[in-house]
């Protein structure tokens, strides 16, 4: 298949949404979305939310996503997760972003919890993204890339018990690709 002769590509793409944002650290994330439109209000009548501070994607006709976050309930920390997307169709660049998953009730954070969570690109969960501008750091050998607070609007309701909010952090892709976001889950000890 002449899609896999081009797999090569993927992890630099990869490495240029990485590039483009460095990871800040989850307070400063769900510090951006408290300051972001509607999410604000999510944490105020959530049950739990998963935060990625930073996923990178990136892609040239197969594509793929990854990010690591952390679970908190009622504003306690209670586990790590991670998300993986894989994804075929037209697609190509990279890009940055940071991610928030709101879970409405018990039952939501149970299916997350269970292992078999998945978002589907149909409509499984709305995801909305936040527009930002970014602007570029020049402090080390890297260049960062971060949503400004008041720059961001969101707007978007639970969809089975589900929200889902993105800030965009930098970088350049153009998708028109069916893909869907698996997640992993592991209990603080």
């Amino acid at each position: 298949m002449k899609a896999f002769k081009h797999l090569y590509f993927l992890p630099a793409c990869l490495a240029l949404a990485a590039t483009v944002a460095v990871a800040d650290n989850y307070g400063d994330t769900v510090s951006v979305f408290k300051n972001a439109g509607q999410s604000a209000a999510f944490f105020g009548t959530s049950y739990a939310y998963a935060v990625f501070p930073t996923i990178g994607k990136g892609g040239f006709i197969v594509g793929a996503a990854h990010g690591d976050g952390r679970v908190y309930q009622q504003g306690q920390y209670i586990g790590d997760t991670a998300m993986t997307q894989v994804s075929v169709g037209l697609q190509l660049g990279g890009q940055a972003y940071s991610e928030i998953v709101f879970f409405e009730d018990r039952a939501a954070l149970d299916r997350f919890e269970s292992g078999h969570f998945s978002l589907s690109a149909d409509a499984s969960a709305i995801a909305v993204t936040a527009s930002a501008s970014a602007s570029a750091g020049t402090e080390g050998t890297g260049a960062s890339a971060s949503a400004t607070e008041d720059v961001a609007k969101t707007k978007g309701h639970y969809q089975d018990g589900v929200a889902v909010f993105t800030v965009a952090k930098g970088g350049l892709m153009y998708q028109a690709a069916v893909a869907g976001q698996k997640f992993s889950y592991t209990p603080a000890h």
